[in-house]
């Protein structure tokens, strides 16, 4: 695993998935809706997995001494370490924001705060259940499963964009101390769907792999 991962990293990582990572600085902006940072974070992971069949890397690990379990697994694996380095780097930028801007109100959606990093997590393990089941129905598929993934992610952003302005909710956009104390719910609740909705993506999208025919 520890050889499949550095592949992964050396060879497929497309550079501007690593660059996405880093729009966790979006939160500084006023007024924009920052679940379109986590957006970018799946376009970059995109970007890879098309990099992957470009450069004919199903082909190649068919070749290796390996289950296809054991691919699917690293192609998981490094999924989940960038998503995680994005809810990071945004989490650091949230700080930095509420110290710089204290008070700032987003207009628009979310604001910097455990809201946004738990729907961040959640829109995550939607992305790799919906993204890793279909890509591994053929293996190659990439644009197709990047498409059905974006179906199941832009109603999600929507909501938790909308649901904060809701009467009654207002607290869900603020970034004061007690606010967040109530947000912690949302964001285990974020995390736990973030690791158990990967785990069955990776099941599912390795049973299924098991049965293509290269």
């Amino acid at each position: 695993m520890k050889t499949l991962l550095y592949k992964q990293f050396r060879l497929l990582c497309h550079p501007m998935t690593l660059i996405f990572c880093l729009f966790g600085a979006m939160v500084l902006i006023p007024n924009y809706p920052y679940s379109v940072t986590f957006f970018y974070v799946t376009l970059g992971l995109f970007f890879t997995f098309l990099n992957m069949r470009e450069q004919k890397d199903i082909y190649y690990s068919a070749l290796l001494p390996i289950r296809k379990r054991d691919a699917v697994k690293a192609a998981m694996v490094f999924t989940v370490f960038i998503e995680l380095l994005s809810v990071v780097i945004t989490a650091l930028f949230c700080l930095l924001s509420a110290r710089i801007q204290p008070g700032k109100d987003n207009a628009v959606g979310m604001d910097g705060n455990f809201m946004l990093l738990g729907v961040g997590f959640l829109l995550y393990a939607v992305f790799n259940l919906v993204f890793f089941t279909s890509l591994y129905r053929s293996g190659y598929k990439v644009g197709a499963a990047y498409v059905k993934a974006n179906v199941a992610l832009w109603p999600l952003m929507a909501v938790a964009e909308a649901v904060v302005h809701f009467p009654g909710l207002e607290w869900l956009n603020r970034v004061d101390l007690q606010a967040n104390l109530r947000q912690i719910p949302i964001l285990v609740v974020g995390a736990l769907s973030f690791a158990g909705l990967s785990i069955a993506a990776y099941e599912r999208a390795a049973a299924l792999y098991e049965k293509v025919d290269l």
